[in-house]
């Protein structure tokens, strides 16, 4: 028998809701992990002294639920940008991802998703070839410390309406070759930005079964897993194909439903599919 899957939720839909009892929710609904966006503790994350990382990781093991990484690495921050041209930027950004690596070491997380659109699109003059030259300079300075923190950064590909740098999983396994830290780096897959790729989703994840290491549950029409109409049943099996052993984490972008049942019912419905 297999084991079963770990699923998270990622926490910004809760804007209103405590961390206990977002942690609270999880556990009686299912949920082993929640993925934590920084921002939603504070947009600096520099700022979140020692104490309250000690607080909130103790909250999530209190209820049962584990901090598994974090995701929305640049959102609501200033002065970052993954490819910028500015040497000074760079140096900064690849400061500020070190703190996030730190921070996430504080909440015992496993890994980063390095999503964040507007921090990395190529700005005027700069070419792709740069762009991934700026990306890589800026990585390769984190790849000490995450070996140091056991703790994987992983490149996640998006579609062309979020960024028109690294928007197929093919671009961010190119990236994570010229790092070539594929214990460091690796690559993320997100449903909604492989329905942009001219291959299914199952075709990916079985394609890039030793690359990727963390897994966005979600549809197109940016809400929960059976919200829409992507199919998950061969998402599933691909997954138990591959024997993917790490978290199946819930991102959603469209919180109209509200977080009740975005959270309740795309487990379950990921629960139905996994047969």
């Amino acid at each position: 028998m297999q084991p079963p899957m770990k699923y998270a939720m990622c926490n910004e839909l809760y804007a209103a809701w405590s961390f206990e009892r977002v942690c609270d929710f999880l556990a009686e609904h299912g949920y082993g992990g929640v993925e934590i966006a920084p921002f939603t503790f504070a947009n600096d994350a520099r700022t979140i002294t020692a104490e309250r990382r000690t607080r909130l990781r103790q909250v999530a093991e209190k209820a049962g639920v584990q901090i598994t990484g974090l995701h929305w690495l640049l959102a609501k921050t200033e002065g970052f940008y993954l490819t910028s041209p500015e040497a000074a930027v760079r140096k900064q950004t690849a400061e500020y991802l070190t703190a996030l690596i730190q921070l996430c070491a504080d909440f015992n997380g496993s890994y980063l998703v390095l999503g964040s659109p507007q921090q990395r699109s190529l700005l005027p003059d700069v070419t792709k070839e740069q762009a991934m030259d700026y990306a890589c300079e800026v990585l390769g300075q984190l790849v000490g410390l995450l070996e140091k923190t056991n703790i994987v950064l992983a490149v996640e590909p998006l579609s062309t309406a979020e960024t028109n740098f690294i928007t197929t999983a093919a671009q961010g396994v190119e990236l994570m070759r010229k790092i070539d830290a594929p214990q460091q780096v690796a690559l993320h897959l997100d449903c909604k930005a492989m329905s942009s790729e001219a291959e299914p989703i199952p075709v990916l994840i079985r394609k890039y079964r030793k690359e990727m290491v963390t897994f966005h549950a979600n549809d197109p029409n940016l809400q929960g897993p059976g919200f829409g109409e992507l199919d998950f049943v061969p998402i599933m099996a691909a997954l138990r194909e591959i024997e993917f052993d790490g978290w199946v984490s819930v991102e959603t972008f469209d919180y109209s439903p509200g977080p009740e049942r975005l959270t309740v019912e795309s487990i379950a419905y990921m629960k139905q599919c996994d047969v």
